[in-house]
C-alpha cells in the first residue's frame, strides 16, 4: 500500500494515545502492512522501520522502490518488455519510486515518473526484474 496524504504521524502503538515515532512528509510512500489491530495497521517501510497508522491514512495503490539496497551510484535498467534482451527504456537509480501495474512472479511492469527541476514530469512504462523491486514479495503475481 502507499501513504494517502501528508503529513502522516507514524505511531509507536495502535492509537492516538501512543507517541509519534516519525512523520511521513510525502504522499505515495510505499509501505508493507505487517499486522492489523482494529482500524490500525502496523507498517514496515523500505528501511525496515515499523510503526502504526490508521487505515484511513493508507490507500491500496501498489508502489515500490527500485533496489534500495544497492549503492547510490548504480543504475538499474527499466526494460521495454519482460525480456533480458529487451531494449532499455530508462535508467533508474536505487530507491527510485515507481508505480507497480502488474507482476508475473519474475517481472513487474512499472511506471517511473521523473520530476525534473525545469519542465513537467515525464513517465516511462517498462519492466523490472521482480527481485530488483522493494514493494512486492518474491514470486508474487498480480495484475
Amino acid at each position: 500500500v502507499t501513504t494517502r496524504s501528508t503529513p502522516i504521524n507514524v505511531r509507536v502503538g495502535p492509537g492516538t494515545k501512543y507517541g509519534v515515532a516519525w512523520v511521513y512528509v510525502k504522499a505515495g510512500t510505499p509501505v508493507e502492512i505487517i499486522q492489523e489491530f482494529d482500524t490500525w495497521r502496523k507498517i514496515r517501510d523500505a528501511d525496515g522501520s515499523e510503526g502504526w497508522l490508521h487505515q484511513n491514512l493508507l490507500v491500496g495503490k501498489r508502489a515500490g522502490l527500485v533496489a534500495p539496497w544497492k549503492p547510490a551510484g548504480e543504475q538499474i535498467a527499466l526494460l521495454r518488455s519482460a525480456d533480458e534482451n529487451a531494449g532499455v527504456r530508462a535508467w533508474l537509480t536505487p530507491s527510485f519510486r515507481v508505480d507497480i501495474k502488474e507482476c508475473t512472479g519474475t517481472w513487474c511492469e512499472v511506471v517511473a515518473t521523473t520530476h525534473p527541476v525545469n519542465g513537467g514530469p515525464q513517465s516511462f512504462d517498462g519492466w523490472l526484474h521482480q527481485d530488483e523491486l522493494w514493494g512486492v514479495y518474491k514470486g508474487e503475481e498480480f495484475d
